[in-house]
């Protein structure tokens, strides 16, 4: 039995670096950008009024405030040619400000008659122009790695991005293996319920960029196994759920070792999750993980979300740990590290009465991993604690 460091650090040896793929910027949201992007002109291109009004020359508007209104320049038509002193050019947001002008007096500080405008007002100091590569000029450049949201995918747009170059995602395979399981919307038997673990841990996965599946129920006898295993031999990672134990129907590890499992650790020193295995299983990062709901969930947490984010290349690989202060005080721990559910807010941290690694109400409810380490002191109530976010 090893500690959670160590585990985690093995299986981070095995993570490897997802390949790189260009994908259309429409669908590029969510994905892990993989290298730098450049802009390929400035933003604007050109200087653009940035309210509706009349293009003047500045020096000309301190001096006079009548003009002759000699054309108009809308967005994506220019005025083309270079206005006199005492001349002016109806212009509207976006459009390219006329050659000769450097100030756009807003329309509500005009007053037009026939081809001739007023001005009503004084100006404000603002020349209501936004200058060319205002945002950002063609140097500019998107860094990796990053995971692309929409505010991403509009800037890369703006740079003239059509393609973007991202981390391939991540196959991720969940085998559930175990008579007494059925899916939901099947009819369980008198002794069967329904499988949980794989289809919450997809949603896990998946929301972090991976293309998860979830594999058919393996039975519980090496033949299924087997075929579920060879099933996902082209999986980045194979996540086998359950079976992981040493009970006589805990036949994973059997299995995989009849294919051709490099184990590198098996149980880890923890609570909930203590029966984890991993390995290369050809070319998978293959990891047994609890059959508990709970168990499984918070290994999912603590050893597989960090080794996508390796592979997705990005940093900081592992969570860092949040602080908080316990609202109850907590007995001395025991020799395993300890994943406590609780729910922190405005800073302060309630772990769940119960504990027990088989109830999903109580981890749905749940928004913190309280993290315990190995005879880990008695906690007094308004002692802070570390804890993960979930």
């Amino acid at each position: 039995m090893i500690a959670v460091d160590d585990a985690l650090n093995q299986l981070l040896k095995l993570a490897r670096s997802l390949e790189i793929e260009f994908v259309p910027i429409a669908n590029a949201v969510g994905r892990i950008l993989a290298e730098d992007v450049t802009a390929k002109r400035n933003h604007p291109p050109f200087a653009m009024a940035s309210m509706d009004g009349y293009a003047v020359n500045a020096q000309g508007r301190a001096q006079q405030k009548e003009f002759e209104v000699v054309g108009e320049a809308a967005a994506g038509h220019r005025f083309e040619h270079t206005i006199a002193p005492g001349q002016a050019v109806r212009i509207f947001t976006g459009a390219p400000v006329p050659s000769g002008t450097d100030f756009v007096v807003i329309q509500e500080n005009v007053r037009r008659v026939g081809t001739k405008i007023t001005l009503t007002e004084r100006p404000k100091n603002s020349a209501n122009i936004r200058p060319k590569a205002y945002d950002f000029n063609n140097e500019y450049c998107m860094t990796t790695p990053r995971k692309l949201c929409h505010r991403d995918i509009a800037l890369l747009a703006a740079m003239g991005t059509n393609e973007v170059p991202v981390r391939r995602k991540a196959v991720i395979a969940l085998i559930s293996n175990g008579d007494e399981l059925v899916m939901p919307g099947e009819t369980p038997g008198r002794d069967q319920f329904f499988a949980s673990n794989a289809l919450g841990l997809k949603a896990l996965f998946d929301e972090q960029g991976a293309d998860t599946h979830v594999l058919p129920i393996a039975r519980d006898n090496l033949i299924s196994l087997r075929e579920q295993f060879e099933s996902s031999a082209n999986a980045d990672i194979i996540l086998a759920i359950g079976g992981a134990s040493v009970g006589d129907y805990d036949l994973v590890g059997t299995a995989a070792n009849e294919m051709g499992l490099k184990r590198i650790f098996y149980k880890v020193a923890m609570r909930p999750g203590k029966p984890l295995m991993a390995g290369r299983l050809g070319s998978s990062l293959m990891i047994g993980l609890p059959g508990n709901p709970v168990s499984a969930l918070v290994c999912g947490h603590v050893f597989v979300l960090p080794v996508l984010r390796k592979m997705q290349g990005l940093r900081g690989i592992q969570q860092t740990l949040e602080s908080a202060i316990l609202n109850t005080s907590l007995k001395e721990n025991g020799p395993r590290a300890h994943y406590m559910r609780a729910v922190v807010k405005r800073g302060r941290a309630t772990p769940f009465a119960r504990q027990d690694s088989s109830l999903l109400t109580v981890f749905a409810q749940a928004n913190a991993l309280l993290v315990r380490p190995p005879h880990d002191r008695q906690r007094p109530s308004g002692d802070q604690i570390n804890f993960l976010p979930i």
